[in-house]
């Protein structure tokens, strides 16, 4: 059960970094406004995320109700801890860069959301309430 426990962590590491990569990808697509780019980025995502989706299945039905932390702790298998620990650090480098891609998605929308309103602004006829403020 260890050994097909670290060869599934192994996988699911290889398809974790190809994550990151595609992420990376994405980014730099997302500065560079290249929205065809994005549009074919999507699909590659999708299909990594599956394919991650279905180790971590596979992995549960490995260890049923057992938590991974739980055996790894409990393991004496230098191998097992060091593919956990690794499988953690591309984990947490995959989040960042997906936080930072969101952040560069909501900036530029504002950005654009933004620019509309000072292109074509609202057409109501704007008058003074009794407080002497506009009303909206």
């Amino acid at each position: 059960m260890i050994d097909e426990l670290i060869k599934l962590m192994i996988d699911q590491e290889k398809d974790l970094q190809t994550l990151f990569e595609l992420l990376k990808v994405q980014c730099d697509m997302a500065v560079k406004k290249d929205l065809f780019g994005l549009e074919g980025l999507v699909d590659k995502l999708i299909g990594v995320s599956k394919e991650i989706a279905k180790e971590e299945l596979q992995r549960r039905q490995l260890l049923g109700e057992m938590k991974l932390s739980e055996v790894v702790a409990n393991s004496d298998n230098v191998e097992l801890k060091k593919a956990y620990k690794k499988i953690g650090i591309t984990l947490k480098t995959v989040m960042s860069q997906k936080e930072t891609n969101e952040m560069i998605l909501k900036q530029q929308l504002l950005f654009t959301n933004k620019m509309l309103a000072v292109i074509n602004p609202d057409r109501r006829i704007k008058t003074y309430t009794s407080f002497g403020n506009l009303s909206r």
